[in-house]
């Protein structure tokens, strides 16, 4: 069920406080552990909204963001978790039971309304995720100019991806 050799992708954690956006790298650790992922972004203080968006191996995207009663979570396609540990594993907290290995269809699992209070609407988010001509990359830019930190998500992959 899992990939076991080194999980190509970058993970970005986003922060918004006074009004700036923020961008920043994740470890490494943060695309196969959700965990890691979790760990990382609650250790960013800020009074503003925090979020992470995990591009794993150009196959899948998670959003997750941290609050106060939980984590809210958002997985671009639910098959991944027949293939990927950490995809299993947002499907585990979100209790969604992973879907057949015979179904071949392509759809999100988790809160689409995440990102809503930042400018995305969950209806625009679910037509993002259901543009199946996309990398996950192109489809995580694409949230990311949505909600108006194109610019920094964008010089930030740049240097990661070099």
């Amino acid at each position: 069920m899992s990939v076991h050799e080194p999980l190509g992708g970058f993970g970005v954690a986003v922060v918004r406080e006074d009004g700036k956006w923020r961008c920043s790298s994740m470890d490494s650790t943060a695309l196969g552990e959700l965990d890691a992922a979790i760990t990382e972004l609650r250790r960013m203080r800020s009074t503003g909204a925090v979020f992470g968006m995990l591009n794993v191996d150009d196959e899948f995207f998670v959003l997750l963001r941290p609050g106060p009663s939980g984590v809210s979570l958002l997985l671009s396609d639910a098959a991944a978790a027949l293939d990927y540990d950490i995809a299993a594993d947002v499907l585990d907290l979100l209790r969604v039971e992973p879907p057949d290995e015979e179904d071949d269809g392509l759809w999100p699992e988790g809160d689409l309304g995440l990102l809503a209070d930042l400018g995305l609407p969950d209806g625009e988010l679910h037509v993002i995720v259901d543009e199946v001509d996309l990398y996950p990359d192109e489809q995580l830019q694409m949230i990311a100019q949505r909600c108006g930190f194109g610019a920094e998500f964008s010089a930030l992959v740049d240097r990661v991806e070099q």
